[in-house]
């Protein structure tokens, strides 16, 4: 099986890829929300999940996809309070065919982040 490593510029001094291609699948790595692509820091559930969704359509698109090709999302939130605001704005970005989704309540690494989203697309 052949394996492609997609990195974006603004990923080069990170020790892992934005994402891999292996095959027919784009495994995406976890992807943030709480700073958005000019370096400001997000604030609030709602604008992370969408800057998430962002850095991971333009993950994708580096990679010859789009969250039209995503089956399996990830998500991981600090907090369970954060659940109801997630969903509002995950359901913007798959409005009619919904991938398969795990939500997990952890800690995350940066203490502004309240959310971290990874995801698998298949592309044959």
């Amino acid at each position: 099986m052949l394996k492609e490593f997609i990195n974006l510029p603004s990923a080069e001094t990170r020790p892992y890829s934005s994402a891999v291609r292996a095959g027919d699948y784009i495994f995406v790595s976890g992807h943030l929300g709480s700073v958005d692509s000019e370096g400001k820091e997000v604030q609030g559930i709602a604008a992370q999940t969408k800057q998430c969704f962002e850095n991971i359509k333009e993950t994708l698109a580096a990679a010859g996809a789009s969250l039209n090709d995503v089956v399996k999302v990830t998500v991981f939130l600090c907090s369970e309070k954060d659940f109801a605001g997630m969903n509002e704005v995950y359901r913007s970005f798959f409005p009619e065919e919904k991938p398969a989704r795990s939500t997990v309540v952890s800690g995350l690494v940066l203490p502004n982040m309240l959310i971290e989203i990874e995801c698998v697309a298949f592309v044959p």
